[in-house]
């Protein structure tokens, strides 16, 4: 996969995750353990409960995309990086002539010579 097109998956996930909640709502009906609900009960009033859902599953969410782009950009890299070091190394020697055309050009419009 490319980088373009994982960073595209995440900014779509992110785009879907910040989008604010409207009057629009729907009504669901999910069965969690005995002591999750306690834990729910601690963090949040019952009347704020869905609010603390919502938050907490979009949080979620946004720190798997981030994760899960991370490894994608690692794994990208890594799998790159032997044709980068090739290319750099094809590309070396013409950088470095260019390099050395541009010192001698200074050199004639300046009348110096740089020392080492």
């Amino acid at each position: 996969m490319h980088v373009l097109q994982v960073a595209l998956r995440l900014t779509y996930t992110l785009m879907v995750c910040m989008l604010q909640v409207s009057s629009m709502s729907k009504r669901i009906n999910i069965v969690l353990p005995d002591t999750t609900v306690a834990v729910l009960d601690r963090v949040a009033t019952k009347g704020s409960r869905s609010r603390f859902i919502d938050r907490a599953v979009r949080h979620y969410v946004e720190t798997r995309g981030r994760e899960s782009l991370r490894e994608q950009l690692k794994a990208g890299y890594a799998a790159n990086a032997e044709r980068s070091l090739a290319m750099a190394a094809e590309w070396f020697p013409i950088e470095e002539e260019a390099w050395t055309v541009s010192q001698g050009i200074q050199t004639k419009r300046t009348g110096k010579t740089k020392q080492r």
